[in-house]
């Protein structure tokens, strides 16, 4: 009978850090915006929505920055065929001026691979950026790719070469850019997946290992006048999306046929990845923002908060969260709400000033220019929605962190400001 109560208790052990791997969930939890996030889409790489971006520009705070990462984990010595935009898809970036929740502008990038010389793949893709509004489609510019940062030999004076891949557009006052790039996203996926280790205290002490450093992804994104877009009350709400055609045949030669499908979108850098259940999230990939009242009880009971309380005990509030369904569906009044209608978009109110010194933690250590108002490159998502999820906007303020607190390297000054890849040459995942 001992031996039966305690499998039994090993069993239930088992099962609950089971549980909470596969939620991604605890105070050093993998709210990691949206790698690997859904199980179609990570056999699907290039068209894998990593992370959404939005922000306005701090050299020139007149525009808005809209980027978008596809590609999880690069690793920069991946040859000889490196990782490359997909020419059979469409890349969109789609923005809400209105706040119906249907994008007023569209900007898409589609690319072309070129065959490269010897046994080696060519990273240079050619790309078209196109807008679409008010029904009209056109190409607003053309540009090739900043290739992959293979070596010294290869890509010689890399930082010239990235630079050559940002294009002009509508007389200058535009800009696009499309290419590799360092992963931006920091985060300690290594403890998060080693049955919610921690590393420290509750994760907000430092001492946790940066998963993405070294690592790289694809980057697509433009820069904007903020004045074109006419936001009805400052406000726009921006998410990503990746095409496909509906059929692909296989076989000697492989071919795609049928209208375009969505097979992946990212507004929020959570949404997917732990409010909605694995059962759900390919459903939920395939669909609009617009759709996002068919999983209000997600938010507003969230697993998560559930999964915290029942590992470490926190109180965290696990039912009635308006504050989720504010901060993530509407925007939170006075400072990005864009309206009642319940959608899963990434909210930015363009009236608020450039922050001098960006503070990581955003709205909730008082700096209005941080993500849920829209998302810097320096954001915190993980601690920032660790501690919301903890019961921060209720009064529950819980130090919760996974002890990585910026990026492995610096951003750029300007457009497209993510930093310059590794290089494959001096690749730090190598023994």
């Amino acid at each position: 009978m001992t031996k039966l109560k305690a499998l039994a208790g090993l069993l239930a052990l088992v099962a609950l850090a089971a549980l909470a791997a596969l939620l991604r969930v605890g105070p050093d939890s993998g709210m990691a915006s949206s790698h690997r996030e859904a199980p179609l889409i990570a056999e699907d790489p290039a068209a894998d929505l990593t992370d959404v971006y939005a922000f306005r520009s701090p050299d020139k705070p007149g525009t808005v920055t809209l980027l978008a990462n596809v590609i999880p984990g690069e690793d920069p010595a991946a040859g000889p065929n490196w990782y490359t935009f997909s020419p059979t898809a469409r890349y969109n970036l789609k923005i809400d001026t209105t706040g119906d929740v249907r994008p007023d502008v569209i900007y898409r990038f589609q690319f072309q691979r070129k065959t490269g010389p010897f046994f080696l793949g060519d990273t240079a893709q050619p790309f078209t950026v196109t807008r679409v509004a008010k029904g009209k489609s056109t190409v607003v510019a053309r540009g090739t790719t900043a290739p992959n940062n293979i070596g010294p030999r290869s890509t010689p004076n890399y930082r010239s070469l990235a630079g050559k891949a940002v294009v002009s557009f509508d007389g200058g006052s535009s800009l696009a850019f499309a290419g590799q790039r360092d992963d931006p996203f920091y985060a300690d996926i290594g403890a998060i997946f080693d049955l919610v280790a921690i590393r420290k205290g509750t994760g907000n002490q430092g001492g946790g290992k940066d998963f993405f450093a070294g690592y790289g992804v694809h980057t697509f994104g433009v820069q904007v006048p903020i004045s074109g877009l006419a936001a009805k009350n400052a406000s726009i709400g921006v998410w990503a999306s990746v095409e496909r055609r509906k059929v692909t045949t296989r076989g000697a030669a492989t071919r795609d046929s049928g209208a375009w499908v969505q097979v992946n979108r990212l507004g929020n850098p959570l949404v997917n990845e732990v409010v909605i259940p694995t059962g759900l999230k390919d459903v939920w990939n395939s669909q609009q923002p617009w759709n996002e009242s068919a999983y209000r009880k997600y938010y507003e009971s969230p697993i998560l908060a559930a999964v915290i309380n029942k590992l470490y005990k926190l109180g965290a509030p696990e039912t009635g969260r308006d504050d989720l369904v504010a901060v993530l569906l509407t925007g939170v009044p006075k400072l990005n709400y864009t309206g009642a209608k319940l959608a899963d978009l990434l909210r930015l109110n363009l009236s608020i000033p450039v922050t001098a010194s960006p503070k990581r933690l955003g709205v909730l250590a008082g700096d209005n220019q941080g993500w849920p108002n829209g998302r810097r490159l320096g954001d915190d998502v993980i601690d920032i929605a660790e501690q919301a999820v903890g019961g921060f906007l209720k009064g529950k303020k819980l130090p919760l962190g996974d002890g990585v607190d910026a990026d492995d390297r610096k951003l750029l000054p300007a457009f497209p400001y993510i930093a310059d890849p590794q290089s494959g040459f001096d690749n730090t995942h190598g023994a």
